[in-house]
């Protein structure tokens, strides 16, 4: 990997939505957004307004613009003609705008007629990294920057929770990629399966972590559990939990090379100003986080 920055920047992962615009504007035009990450996916579907363009084109014009996808499904067993057009898309990106790296999702999203999920995780086998790694080494030659997989919020099982993180080593080696290490989805772990937080986090390559992701989320009671426990879903539509600002200086102590740190808030989740001003304190309050953490390591 190429060298990493020395002050982690402190961004948003952006949306076109016209409540998180209006949330986001003046964390804007205060200049307190170092950094921006874009949902590839989205540009080549969505509408795309003029003003979110500029922003985009802005931050890769300084080189503060980041890369992410969820639709390529990098461990999917079929080598469908989705993953083709989909690197295909990506190329034309580059072509367009200069990205500090591209990042896609452990896991997979469509299996067959199966086409429309998050991101599910895969068992750890000799063929499935195999498979990752022949499709990382794809996404390296399209993106023609570093590339990285991000870690998954659900798991079926301990073993899913224990093998993420050597799984994710044995992808990345080959590519030298990063790990885009998700803290909200770190804690839908620690939740749902009652793993200690240092425990694992010492099982990913720590080394190559590289950006982190901070989010809300919310708990559901799924029908198939008898005991009716609260299970932490990855859903993107609340504030920050404590648990997870707690989790942002320890992963930034145990992880040497974060260059970015990307709040994420989806869009059409802002009910009224009360949410929108909760937004923006999240943002501020993680921002000064990573700054009072790179003071205190200097």
């Amino acid at each position: 990997m190429d060298l990493h920055l020395e002050t982690p920047r402190v961004g948003l992962s952006m949306m076109v939505e016209a409540d998180f615009l209006d949330a986001t504007r003046e964390l804007f035009d205060g200049d307190e957004v170092d950094a921006l990450e874009w949902t590839l996916d989205v540009g080549w579907c969505a509408d795309v307004s003029d003003d979110v363009r500029t922003t985009l084109a802005a931050f890769a014009e300084r080189g503060a613009l980041y890369g992410h996808g969820f639709a390529f499904s990098a461990l999917s067993g079929v080598d469908a003609a989705s993953h083709h057009s989909w690197l295909r898309l990506l190329s034309r990106e580059i072509s367009t705008r200069r990205y500090r790296h591209v990042s896609e999702h452990h896991g997979f999203m469509f299996a067959g007629d199966f086409v429309h999920s998050a991101p599910l995780p895969v068992p750890r086998t000799q063929r499935s990294v195999a498979l990752g790694c022949d499709r990382l080494r794809r996404l390296r030659d399209a993106a023609e920057t570093p590339v990285g997989l991000e870690n998954l919020a659900i798991a079926f099982g301990m073993s899913d929770v224990l093998d993420q993180g050597p799984f994710l080593a044995e992808l990345l080696e080959p590519v030298d990629g990063f790990v885009v290490l998700d803290l909200h989805n770190l804690y839908c772990h620690i939740h749902n399966f009652d793993v200690d937080p240092v425990a694992i986090l010492r099982r990913y390559p720590l080394e190559r972590v590289r950006e982190l992701h901070v989010s809300g989320g919310s708990f559901s009671t799924p029908a198939a559990d008898p005991r009716g426990r609260w299970f932490r879903r990855d859903t993107h539509d609340g504030s920050v939990p404590e648990e997870v600002f707690a989790l942002v200086p320890l992963a930034l102590s145990m992880c040497p090379h974060v260059e970015a740190i990307f709040l994420e808030r989806l869009g059409n989740t802002l009910a009224d100003e009360r949410d929108k001003a909760r937004l923006r304190h999240d943002y501020r309050r993680l921002r000064n986080l990573a700054h009072h953490r790179s003071e205190e390591s200097t």
